[in-house]
């Protein structure tokens, strides 16, 4: 049998893949001692983080992010070792991989990122997976006042939010707000007609201004899809809730221009809405992670169903 050098001391069978991300950290941990753990993404992917797939915005691998409290660790290639004290109390044991818990791998991975979208990225995809609420990685960014980072974790805190489905809507929504001085934008808010019939979800909207957004990645290039979307376009038209579309591969510009477009066409709307934002008394909020947490198993599997990556 053949094998590689998965790290310094260590070999695994040649024929496992080592780009998958999950044997990628894994063959991280195994350098670890009781007092390490991994961190950052990584340790959010090993607690189930659907989103963190181990790749940057080029497609390029993430190395693993490895706390030590000694010297006795060195990098080696494919994780990178940080000095920063957890305290065992943020750190617990996950089929095998001592890892630091949620909220502080993500208050981790959000003050060493690239970008404050990348951190908040970060925070509102921790929340899809219900890992970790806003409440929660705030109360460990404000234990770490000096700590590498901190401004920026602070002002992602600041514009994370709960609901995201996946990282593009976060580029959308932080964008859209850039743009629209004083939107109050919301994510993945159903809409109902007068008669608490549910019409549609957008990924994002301005519910003041009767405009909404959605991301459309590759999969929604197919004909069937680009059908259903079309269909629930003119859902949206008949009730006048202005609609826009920003295609994978649109520039961010191009996206702003039809933006604007909405919100003229939204300001010339008179008379009164036949949508309302606010949910009928029989329907169940998924909104936060709190109440996502709080959902039996099988109300999950029947409201969570359309949350998928």
């Amino acid at each position: 049998m053949r094998f590689r050098r998965s790290s310094r001391g260590f070999y695994v069978p040649a024929e496992i893949d080592g780009s998958d991300v999950e044997q990628r950290i894994l063959e991280a941990s195994v350098v670890l001692g009781p007092p390490h753990a991994v961190t950052g993404w990584a340790a959010l992917r090993w607690l189930g983080g659907t989103w963190f797939t181990g790749t940057d915005a080029t497609g390029g691998r993430l190395p693993v992010d490895v706390l030590v409290s000694t010297f006795d660790i060195r990098p080696q290639r494919g994780f990178v070792v940080c000095g920063e004290g957890a305290g065992q109390h943020a750190m617990l044991t996950v089929d095998g991989v001592r890892v630091t818990n949620a909220a502080w791998s993500v208050s981790f991975a959000m003050r060493y990122a690239p970008s404050l979208l990348a951190a908040v990225q970060v925070l509102d995809m921790a929340a899809y997976s219900d890992l970790a609420s806003v409440a929660e990685v705030g109360e460990v960014v404000g234990r770490q006042s000096s700590w590498t980072g901190v401004p920026q974790a602070r002002q992602a805190l600041s514009l994370g939010q709960e609901n995201a489905w996946s990282p593009q809507e976060t580029r959308l929504r932080l964008l859209w707000a850039a743009a629209v001085e004083g939107a109050l934008l919301k994510p993945n808010v159903p809409l109902f007609d007068r008669d608490g019939r549910h019409i549609g979800t957008p990924d994002v909207i301005d519910v003041a201004a009767g405009v909404a957004a959605d991301y459309d990645g590759v999969v929604h290039f197919g004909r069937e899809q680009r059908r259903n979307d079309r269909a629930r376009d003119e859902v949206f038209a008949s009730h006048g809730v202005e609609m826009v579309r920003w295609m994978s591969g649109d520039r961010p510009g191009d996206f702003l221009a039809r933006l604007w477009r909405a919100y003229r066409s939204a300001a010339r709307r008179t008379g009164p809405r036949s949508w309302t934002a606010d949910p009928p008394t029989w329907w169940t909020s998924t909104s936060t992670v709190e109440a996502r947490r709080a959902l039996s198993a099988d109300q999950a599997d029947r409201w969570l169903r359309y949350r998928t990556a």
